[in-house]
């Protein structure tokens, strides 16, 4: 939760920036640094569209926070029966915006790089399809997680109807004589 309301300030703070540097008199790096086209209605796209990708990021991440806040409180809410898929939805929408938030400010990366030319916008385009391969493989595989049911006396039944318990058996010590 922390983490995407930082990252909504941040982007609501970029987003900010982007439409002062639009509305600003004096182009900065109009003429200096850019490669290609410089004309004014180019510049306005390239801007406007960085703009957009901002404020799409920084809608995703206050989304994303809204559902981890109602995800805390259904699961600190004492004495109910609130259903587990009442939670995991929650959990689930909440994860799906913080992943679109991500997606949307790698993408004003690439944006920004487009503000600089082509070529540099090519490049980050390639660097983020490669940061992107590595940051979304798994080759861990995932823990899977059985649910048990207990009796009265601890022993139960896990789900594929093998026996466990829940007492540890300590052995006696051995007398030494």
């Amino acid at each position: 939760m922390s983490e995407s309301s930082n990252l909504a300030s941040v982007s609501i703070a970029l987003s900010s920036l982007i439409g002062t540097w639009i509305g600003s008199t004096s182009k900065v790096f109009m003429t200096q640094v850019i490669y290609g086209d410089t004309s004014q209605s180019t510049a306005s796209v390239k801007y406007i569209s960085l703009l957009v990708c901002f404020l799409v990021a920084f809608t995703c991440f206050i989304h994303s926070a809204k559902y981890f806040v109602q995800a805390a409180y259904l699961m600190s809410t004492l004495d109910s029966d609130v259903p587990v898929s009442y939670v995991q939805t929650a959990v689930l929408r909440g994860s799906n915006f913080w992943a679109s938030g991500l997606r949307a400010l790698y993408f004003a990366t690439t944006l920004l790089m487009w503000i600089f030319g082509p070529i540099p916008m090519f490049v980050c385009s390639v660097f983020m399809v490669l940061v992107l391969r590595f940051l979304d493989t798994n080759s861990t595989p995932l823990h899977r997680f059985q649910f048990y049911t207990a009796n009265k006396e601890g022993e139960g039944r896990a789900s594929n109807g093998k026996a466990y318990s829940n007492h540890v058996r300590v052995q006696p010590p051995a007398t030494v004589s």
